[in-house]
């Protein structure tokens, strides 16, 4: 049995959610609750299995509902989800602080969320078998403030801005500073300015105990590319591994996301804000640079094409492929043909999607990264590729990054 806290301000949704649930013989509700603060105590009173939480609430929203439930009491949560630009915003942000998934609300109406009653219970069904992991509070920004991003959201640093160097100001060993920047054409040496230089490169926080990644050497690393597939849990995954790359990474990286239309975009500007590589929302005909990442859009599937000495993207809609579009497989299935220059990560998610594609990677000569059980939100996807013996390497989340740059710089 299945005990569900339901959480919204709304008398009217919680009556529609009471009734999805009471409908189902695996369901109970266990209490609800009509603001953020009220569903902290009923989660440490009642012990709930799952949670569901709306985002927009009186007293305390659901966003710093979420990271209070996620530092004092982890429990499995479903965010319910406008598809207004805020309402994006907010539930990607959900899903960095620990959210497992979200519903939207059809046509932004909760009149409309009978439309969506089925997804709404096979994904609470799911949610409530995931693995939620402790994670350190800190005070979410208002809604009307979601544009900007929070620097206590996680762990990344803000993105370093390059400045034009101001001249007639001298500072102190500024003279060495710039000499070692000119000298050599190492990937270790990061060209700026001096001042930003001087304050020292931007570090991972000590509690994530992983090594600074740096490019020593370009090697061969230019001629490489890396392909991420992730699915449940996947956003807050991602924003461990991409906020971990050096900006002076020099190949640049694909990632499938299963995520729907609109979702994408919110969160290829979340992890762009708080990451020294650039990261977008990918675009048909988009040339793949060194130190970019690009993030399949919701409802395209996303395939390279090798042009010349370049690589392009080509986004389709075509059929999903594993009810899935975008389809991991269907980007690996395209990058196989890179061989050893490939290095292909898979992470937490539902079902065996990038499995078979990661077969057709390895056959090719490719590297395959996989993240480990324990802090995987959902062990499916990782899983099906370590059962069939195609991972080179079985890491935590924390340590994806350093063993991409690893792997790139072999």
């Amino acid at each position: 049995m299945i005990r569900v806290l339901i959480a919204d301000d709304s008398a009217f949704m919680r009556k529609i959610l009471t009734d999805f649930f009471n409908k189902q013989p695996d369901f109970e509700v266990a209490g609800a609750a009509i603001n953020g603060k009220e569903a902290i105590n009923k989660v440490l009173e009642l012990s709930p299995d799952l949670v569901t939480m709306d985002v927009n609430m009186p007293v305390m929203d659901g966003l710093n509902a979420l990271a209070v439930i996620m530092e004092r009491q982890p429990t499995p949560v479903v965010m319910l989800s406008s598809l207004t630009q805020q309402g994006t915003e907010a539930t990607v942000r959900a899903l960095s602080l620990g959210a497992v998934d979200f519903i939207s609300k059809a046509g932004g109406s909760i009149s409309k969320l009978d439309t969506i009653e089925d997804e709404l219970l096979e994904k609470c069904r799911n949610a409530a078998k995931a693995r939620v992991r402790k994670m350190p509070y800190a005070p979410q920004k208002k809604l009307s403030q979601m544009n900007t991003p929070s620097p206590s959201s996680g762990p990344p640093v803000m993105k370093r801005v390059e400045l034009p160097v101001r001249q007639g100001l001298k500072l102190p060993g500024a003279a060495s500073i710039a000499s070692s920047q000119n000298s050599g054409s190492g990937f270790g040496i990061r060209r700026a300015n001096p001042f930003l230089q001087a304050r020292g490169k931007p570090q991972p926080p000590a509690s994530s105990k992983v090594t600074p990644v740096t490019m020593t050497s370009a090697g061969n690393g230019a001629k490489k590319l890396v392909a991420i597939g992730t699915s449940t849990g996947g956003p807050q995954a991602l924003q461990q591994v991409i906020t971990r790359l050096p900006g002076n990474l020099p190949c640049g990286v694909v990632v499938v996301q299963h995520m729907p239309a609109g979702f994408t975009k919110a969160l290829a500007d979340r992890l762009d804000t708080i990451s020294q590589v650039s990261v977008k929302e990918a675009e048909d005909g988009d040339v793949i640079q060194p130190g970019h990442v690009y993030i399949a859009p919701g409802s395209h599937h996303l395939r390279v094409k090798e042009e010349g000495s370049s690589r392009k993207i080509i986004l389709g809609q075509d059929p999903p492929v594993g009810n899935h579009r975008p389809a991991v497989n269907v980007m690996y299935d395209s990058v196989a043909g890179i061989g050893k220059n490939l290095v292909a990560v898979i992470m937490t998610g539902m079902g065996c999607d990038g499995c078979e594609g990661m077969k057709k990677i390895k056959a090719a000569g490719g590297y395959s990264i996989a993240q480990d059980e324990p802090t995987c939100v959902v062990y499916g996807m990782p899983k099906a590729v370590v059962d069939a013996g195609l991972a080179d390497e079985i890491k935590p989340v924390e340590n994806i990054a350093q063993a991409i740059v690893e792997a790139v710089k072999r």
